[in-house]
Order: C-alpha cells, then sequence, then structure tokens
C-alpha cells in the first residue's frame, strides 16, 4: 500500500494532464493500491499549470504541489536561466490558493548577485502567501561553474540561512528536517520515507530505489540515465513479476549495502531531522556493540555544542545545524570500524 506518490524532478506539469492521470490509473491496476491518506504530490512550474489543469489534477487524487518558484527577482530568476518571471509566479500561487489546495514553495539563496535585502523581500511575498511547505535550498555549484562567480561569502550565505529559519519560524513554521520548513501537520509525507529509512521505489529515467531485501543491510538501485538503454530495459522486463527493484537490473546498477555504509546513511538522515537519531532504534537495527560504539563519538559532538541530547534521542543543536557537514563527517565509517554484533 503506498503512502506517498511523487511526480518529479524535471517538470510533470508541462505534460499534457492526462498523461499524469493515465500513469496513476496504471499502476492501480499493477495492483499498487494507494493508502487511505495518501499523499500524492506534483511538482510544477510557475505558468505550466491553468485552471483546466488543474480540475483534472485534483479529480485524480492529485492533494499536493511543490512550486519552483525559487525566486521573485527577476534579474536573479534569468541569471540562473528560469524561463518564468515573477509575475507568473504570483500568478500561479493565486490559482492554487484560489483552488484551496496544499502546496510547497522551493526557495533559492546564494545566487550570484543575491543580497540579504533580495532574500528577505522574497521571505515577505512568500510569508503574504503562506504555503503550508517551504524548502529553501542553497545554490551548490562546482568551483569554475559560471554561477560560482559573484556568489555571497560563505558568512553571508549563513547569514541567509538564519534570516530564512528565523522569519519563518517566527510565521509559525517548524524546521522538521534541515532544509524543509512546514506549518504544523504539513510536512513532506514523501521527503519524510527517505529521512525514517524506509523502503522506496523509483520509476522513470535515472529514478533510484532502495529496499531491504537486497542482503542484510539492503540496498540502493537506479536506472539507467540514458533513454535507449532505459527502454530497453523496460521492453525486456514485460510480462515478469517483479518483488523487488533490484531484481532484473545489471550489477552496474545496483549497490548493496555493508553494515559501515547503512550506518552512515542511518545517522545522517535520521540527524536531518527534528526527531534525531535514536539509540533504541540503532540498537534494534545494528545490535548494541554498535551502539556502544557510536556513543563515544555522539558525547564529543555533544561537548562541541553541535548536538543535543534528549530521551535516547541526539538532536543537532543551533550550531549544528550550522556545521551539520562536520557532525555528518564525524559520523562516516570505512569498512571493518564498526564491531560485529
Amino acid at each position: 500500500m503506498a503512502s506517498s506518490l511523487y511526480f518529479g524532478g524535471g517538470t510533470p506539469s508541462l505534460v499534457p494532464a492526462h498523461f499524469i492521470v493515465s500513469l496513476l490509473e496504471e499502476l492501480e491496476k499493477q495492483g499498487i493500491q494507494r493508502s487511505p491518506d495518501a499523499e500524492i504530490t506534483l511538482e510544477i512550474n510557475p505558468a505550466t499549470v491553468d485552471p483546466h489543469k488543474m480540475e483534472i489534477y485534483l479529480k485524480s487524487g492529485i492533494n499536493r504541489f511543490s512550486v519552483g518558484a525559487q525566486t521573485f527577482n527577476d534579474g536573479l530568476l534569468k541569471s540562473v536561466h528560469r524561463e518564468h518571471n515573477a509575475t507568473q509566479t504570483r500568478e500561479t500561487l493565486a490559482l492554487l490558493k484560489s483552488f484551496g489546495v496544499n502546496f510547497s514553495f522551493d526557495l533559492l539563496f546564494a545566487l550570484p548577485g543575491q543580497s540579504l535585502e533580495i532574500l528577505n523581500t522574497d521571505l515577505d511575498e512568500v510569508l503574504k502567501v503562506m504555503p503550508n511547505h517551504v524548502s529553501p535550498y542553497c545554490l551548490t555549484v562546482p568551483e569554475g561553474h559560471v554561477l560560482s562567480a559573484g556568489r555571497p561569502l560563505e558568512s553571508i550565505q549563513l547569514e541567509m540561512f538564519d534570516l530564512i529559519s528565523h522569519r519563518l519560524k517566527s510565521a509559525g513554521f517548524l524546521q522538521y528536517e534541515i532544509s524543509n520548513f512546514s506549518r504544523p501537520g504539513f510536512e513532506s509525507k514523501h521527503n519524510s520515507v527517505y529521512w525514517d529509512d524506509s523502503e522506496y521505489w523509483g520509476l522513470g529515467l535515472s529514478s533510484h530505489s532502495y529496499d531491504k531485501q537486497g542482503g542484510q543491510w539492503g540496498g540502493r538501485y537506479w536506472n539507467s540515465s540514458n533513454f535507449g538503454v532505459y527502454m530497453d530495459q523496460v521492453a525486456s522486463w514485460q510480462n515478469k513479476v517483479w518483488s523487488s527493484p533490484h531484481e532484473y537490473l545489471p550489477e552496474s546498477q545496483k549497490e548493496i549495502l555493508l553494515a559501515h555504509q547503512s550506518l552512515t546513511d542511518f545517522c545522517h538522515i535520521s540527524l536531518r531531522t527534528l526527531h534525531g537519531l535514536n539509540a533504541d532504534r540503532v540498537t534494534k537495527k545494528f545490535g548494541a556493540r554498535t551502539m556502544s560504539h557510536l556513543e563515544p563519538i555522539l558525547l564529543e559532538l555533544k561537548e562541541r555544542g553541535w548536538l543535543n541530547h534528549s530521551k535516547q534521542t541526539w538532536s543537532l543543536s543551533d550550531e549544528g545545524i550550522v556545521l551539520s557537514n562536520q557532525v555528518f563527517a564525524a559520523l562516516t565509517f570505512l569498512e571493518g570500524e564498526i564491531p560485529q554484533n
């Protein structure tokens, strides 16, 4: 029973709405049933939806929309090669509000030429609309990339994130994950699947999956990024019965996890969330000896002021959120470092 269906990345709202409906119908025909409270999210960009599309989406059961707005500054939108403008963003948000739907807003910061003042103006507009969910993303580009020039200094980037966090929290949003804020009760079910160490299945070109059947610690699997290869593989799977995403994939498209890799993932994804890393959950999955191995590392991070500890749970402090990469580095394990239970 699927608790979440998610259409994205890319911009699925560019294709005719009935294509999305057909996919939902075909999934049901193949036995993938939705739970009664399933969250069905569609990624959209401004100016790619209209009232007619919205009616089709809602009738098909789509109940959440993720808007790739990024910023309300037209100059910045052009600099990151976005095809929409701020007016179109406002029109799309007004359309969503008129339908009374649940929607999330993607906010991009640390852009070339972006200042704290521009970001604050963006936040003014976001809070005027009051989406149920906001995902702030720091622009990440490799050194030497054309967009790496003119970006704010790292100290300003930290101020930007502090500004976002302060303003959203002051408006009643909960920072339930490092880069995700929601109004109470509107946390993304889909994203939470990743952070809760739950299984998921990715369908389509380049999509990724994770399950716990491939070996003791589970495995990661991915579809080819080459369209021809992907289509040939799909054709070869016709009339085959799947029990796991990894079953018919070649070795080059799968990774069976070892204990140290699984523990690293578990620590990182748990600490990204407000709920934190729970000692009982670690013990249940990896054993008491592994938890004993973790404790001195966690205590040292607490002494540095990067972790809080309460009721068997470790969570990032305010300083730890800012320095989360250093926390994760300390909780990255190599083969042979984890004691066998």
